[in-house]
């Protein structure tokens, strides 16, 4: 009887030092999940290392931080760049949020400060690098009402003219984010089209890798099992952990599943032109190329930036040379759109 053989499994081929960082953020992850579903802190700083602001340059780039409510420990960190031609000009404000599944990290991990010490610098930019409630501790809907609460809070008048440069123009503003950041960023965008703004108009998204899911699985999430940092295994607790205890809450929600069966009709919003960033070893790909789909079906302007030979969180690895081209594209998107905006 004849056999039919399975085709290989792909194989992601990267330099030593980024297979070892991959390797530790993935073993921290999966010991710091507990199997009740909660998240051993202690664990995590064993090797979640932070970075103090610095108001002096650190790499042409000066930070500080700034408390939004402290009884929620919402904050951000403010990335300016200080070179000759940064300080004389006039600059787009970009919004991030980190990754780690609702559930990890901070502005000032040490891999978030240099991505965002990194975007001010190459891109040209005010970065606001938003710290926000994590899950399971905190349940959706806080994480986005806490990133989208930094641009209230910025709206205000005197807050920005005491927290922002001069420079910083709020009318040419970008929300960014990778993994649950994109998700993030996407949502912030969305809610952004319904509010009154006084200052700030966010005309951009840079949706980097969304951590976007939904009932049932993929191909890609299938196929791609066993790639770096992003399993079964390890989603499925993810999303535990940051949905509401709610019977009626599945993965099919649009704050998952945006493109899903219950997505939000944006056909008649003013949603902003919008880059997405996918990976070819990410096994979430499919859920963002769905989303990538789904807005084009949309009527909207959306720019599809592939590296298929690249895993999930690649761009944080300044040793690989898809990380400076990926901050090379986003800026050229940035300024692009910025420059058909008026002051």
């Amino acid at each position: 009887m004849e056999t039919i053989s399975k085709p290989p499994k792909p194989v992601l081929s990267l330099p030593w030092k980024t297979r070892v960082g991959l390797s530790v953020i993935a073993t921290f992850t999966d010991a710091s999940c507990r199997k009740n579903g909660s998240v051993n802190r202690r664990l995590l700083n064993l090797f979640d290392f932070r970075t103090p602001p610095s108001s002096k340059p650190i790499n042409g780039v000066a930070t500080h931080d700034v408390i939004v409510d402290k009884s929620r420990n919402v904050w951000f960190r403010v990335f300016v760049p200080t070179n000759e031609n940064n300080i004389t000009s006039d600059l787009p404000v970009i919004f991030f949020y980190h990754g780690g599944g609702f559930v990890f990290l901070a502005p000032d991990g040490v891999a978030y400060d240099a991505v965002c010490r990194r975007f001010a610098r190459k891109v040209g930019a005010v970065v606001v690098s938003v710290n926000y409630r994590l899950a399971p501790e905190n349940k959706y809907p806080a994480q986005h009402d806490d990133c989208f609460d930094v641009l209230k809070f910025l709206d205000d008048d005197e807050n920005r003219k005491k927290f922002l440069p001069k420079n910083a123009n709020l009318l040419r503003c970008f929300v960014a984010g990778d993994s649950a950041g994109g998700n993030l960023a996407h949502h912030v965008a969305l809610r952004a089209c319904e509010f009154n703004f006084r200052h700030v108009k966010v005309i951009g998204a840079v949706v980097i890798q969304p951590f976007f899911g939904g009932e049932g699985q993929t191909d890609s999430e299938i196929r791609l099992e066993g790639t770096p940092l992003v399993s079964k295994k390890r989603t499925d607790w993810m999303w535990k952990a940051f949905m509401p205890q709610d019977k009626d809450f599945n993965r099919d929600h649009p704050v998952i599943n945006v493109s899903g069966p219950k997505a939000v009709d944006i056909s008649k919003m003013d949603f902003p032109p919008t880059v997405v960033v996918i990976a070819g070893f990410d096994a979430l790909c499919d859920w963002q190329k769905r989303y990538y789909e789904w807005l084009k079906k949309s009527g909207k302007e959306v720019y599809l930036f592939e590296y298929p030979n690249m895993c999930h969180a690649f761009y944080i690895f300044p040793e690989l040379p898809e990380s400076a081209q990926l901050i090379g594209q986003i800026r050229e998107f940035i300024h692009k759109v910025s420059s058909k905006i008026g002051n």
